[in-house]
């Protein structure tokens, strides 16, 4: 096994600089998360650090451990994200968390980005409007699930179609089409967020489906929920792995 101690050391500083993590106390729980997380899980190699605070973020935001957030940001800003991009990731989660929970991170985001010196409101990355957010969310539907989408719609219930029809115009027409994130990193960002949910197993076989349409393999799938391992614990990354292997078998 690597050296682990040296491994995590390095990541660390590469990712928050000589300060390191500004943790208030040195106990036994955080030596243990240092060393998994920076020392094993990040230094696995089809991943980059970029995709790493990413999925963190992603899942932090979720679960709603906002006080790690701050440090998650710095992370990506180190590895290369952008701010446009870290803020983009928390607004992707929005349609499976909700807006309360998605504001609630955005606001931490903001206020770290503020701190590190972005100029706030960063530019709005909106691609749909009024008038063609239900067609333009739609057709990015249609192209990641292909003809499932028309079965759905033409199999639901009249007292239910608004869902439907806002599935097509919010998720994917607000959020999808929005600029910074391409398609292939906004459906692994849902894939792990499906997956810190939990519960949530029939719309994770949808997203592994629909990982694999836009290109993303199942090696990089299952490397992502690796990196969920470190925020979700055991169960559900077991979980989302049992929906991997069971949509797309060896």
């Amino acid at each position: 096994m690597m050296d682990r101690e040296r491994a995590a050391a390095d990541k660390i500083k590469r990712l928050y600089g000589e300060a390191g993590l500004m943790h208030e106390e040195d106990h036994d729980l955080e030596h243990l998360y240092e060393l998994f997380a920076y020392g094993e899980i990040y230094n696995r190699s089809l991943l980059n650090d970029q995709q790493r605070e990413i999925i963190a973020l992603a899942v932090l935001s979720t679960n709603q451990t906002l006080n790690q957030l701050p440090e998650h940001v710095h992370a990506g800003l180190n590895a290369g994200l952008k701010a446009e991009e870290i803020q983009e990731v928390i607004i992707q989660c929005t349609p499976y968390i909700g807006f309360s929970k998605a504001l609630e991170a955005v606001n931490v985001v903001n206020e770290t980005l503020k701190a590190e010196g972005f100029e706030l409101p960063l530019a709005s990355q909106r691609q749909s409007d009024e008038s063609d957010r239900f067609e333009k969310g739609l057709a990015l539907q249609k192209r990641i699930f292909g003809e499932r989408i028309d079965e759905l719609r033409a199999n639901a219930p009249r007292n239910q179609m608004h869902i439907q029809d806002a599935l097509s115009a919010m998720c994917f027409g607000d959020f999808y089409t929005r600029g910074s994130l391409d398609v292939k990193t906004r459906e692994l960002i849902t894939l792990c967020v499906l997956a810190a949910l939990g519960g949530c197993e029939n719309q994770l076989r949808s997203h592994v489906q629909g990982n694999a349409a836009v290109g993303n393999s199942k090696e990089l799938m299952i490397e992502a929920i690796t990196v969920c391992l470190i925020h979700i614990g055991f169960p559900r990354t077991l979980n989302a792995l049992n929906c991997i292997n069971e949509c797309l078998p060896e």
